[in-house]
């Protein structure tokens, strides 16, 4: 085995989460050449990784299928000696069962599994087992049962430019979520940063759609050292950045993932969502905060929603703020 492919061109934390088995291919086969595809838009995540070969960068919004096809072509010169696909879609599932590679592996959800070298049963909800654990079957056979943590690579350059930002004690936020049910409430942040102690630096994650966001909670806890760092930094910095945080405080959402990349401490706080669906922290130092009241309606969806589907929202304002503090 000297080739592999490894395919996942969902969301960011799908991403991160798929570099585990770039790891453990990398760790059973050293001298291998590992690539990836992914969603155009994250190729900055593997800049100067030392494992990641290539990166194949899947444009979705700009001709689709003819830029898949091109995809296809270049995958089918390289003949790899195993493509390695932890989507369930049927585009991805074309490029792996024909792409010329000696073997192929995907789950049996996928529309062309029939055509996988090895197909492996797909689960979502089975207690204790992380997402990495399931892509981890995909490769089982070549190596073992055990996942290894995702990983990200910022380069000197990276941890550089962050530097001047940890010259005092800080934590990291990252109070945002493309699903509003999956997004600790603004007013529940304010409640918790009005606690955090005063000498302790506060860095606000996150994109340029949470510039917003992040600049209401900072006028709304004036009284303390809070600065936004939404839109101002890519993936990689980060990560970079979360990695020497005291603490890092998140959501069910891409930040989680990053600070499991970086194996930096991490408090993840869960509302409509579940740990058990697979997507929790990695990382050594991690727990999930989530309400403990044993609500019916919780999981009320794998994703999120919109907006709560019974209108009140309890699965987020029964969170007890104690359990965030307490982790400072």
């Amino acid at each position: 085995m000297k080739k592999f492919l490894v395919i996942q061109t969902a969301s960011i934390g799908d991403v991160i989460l798929a570099t585990a088995v770039a790891e453990k291919l990398h760790a059973y086969f050293p001298d291998s050449q590992i690539d990836m595809m992914i969603k155009k838009g994250y190729e900055n995540l593997f800049e100067n990784h030392p494992y990641i070969n290539k990166v194949y960068a899947w444009d979705k919004k700009h001709h689709k299928y003819r830029n898949l096809l091109s995809i296809w072509r270049q995958i089918r010169k390289e003949r790899y000696d195993l493509i390695a696909n932890i989507q369930r879609y049927a585009a991805t599932g074309f490029i792996t069962a024909f792409g010329k590679a000696k073997e192929t592996s995907g789950f049996n959800k996928n529309p062309f599994s029939c055509f996988f070298t090895h197909r492996i049963k797909h689960e979502i909800g089975v207690k204790g087992v992380h997402e990495v654990d399931r892509n981890q079957r995909l490769i089982g056979h070549l190596t073992d049962n055990k996942a290894m943590r995702p990983a990200l690579y910022p380069c000197e350059e990276i941890f550089e430019k962050v530097k001047h930002y940890k010259a005092e004690p800080y934590i990291c936020v990252a109070p945002c979520s493309l699903w509003f049910t999956k997004q600790f409430p603004e007013d529940r942040w304010e409640q918790f940063l009005q606690q955090v102690p005063e000498d302790l630096k506060v860095y606000l994650l996150g994109g340029r759609d949470d510039i917003a966001l992040c600049d209401r909670i900072i006028a709304n806890v004036p009284e303390k050292q809070i600065e936004s760092l939404a839109g101002q930094l890519n993936l990689l910095e980060s990560a970079a950045l979360m990695k020497d945080a005291k603490m890092n405080y998140v959501c069910d959402s891409s930040p989680m993932h990053l600070a499991s990349s970086q194996n930096a401490p991490t408090t993840a706080i869960f509302c409509s969502t579940v740990a058990d669906f697979g997507f929790g922290p990695l990382s050594e130092d991690s727990v999930v905060v989530e309400e403990n009241r044993n609500l019916k309606c919780r999981p009320c969806g794998l994703h999120g929603y919109k907006a709560c589907p019974k209108e009140h929202f309890n699965c987020a304002y029964f969170i007890d703020i104690k359990e965030l503090t307490d982790r400072l």
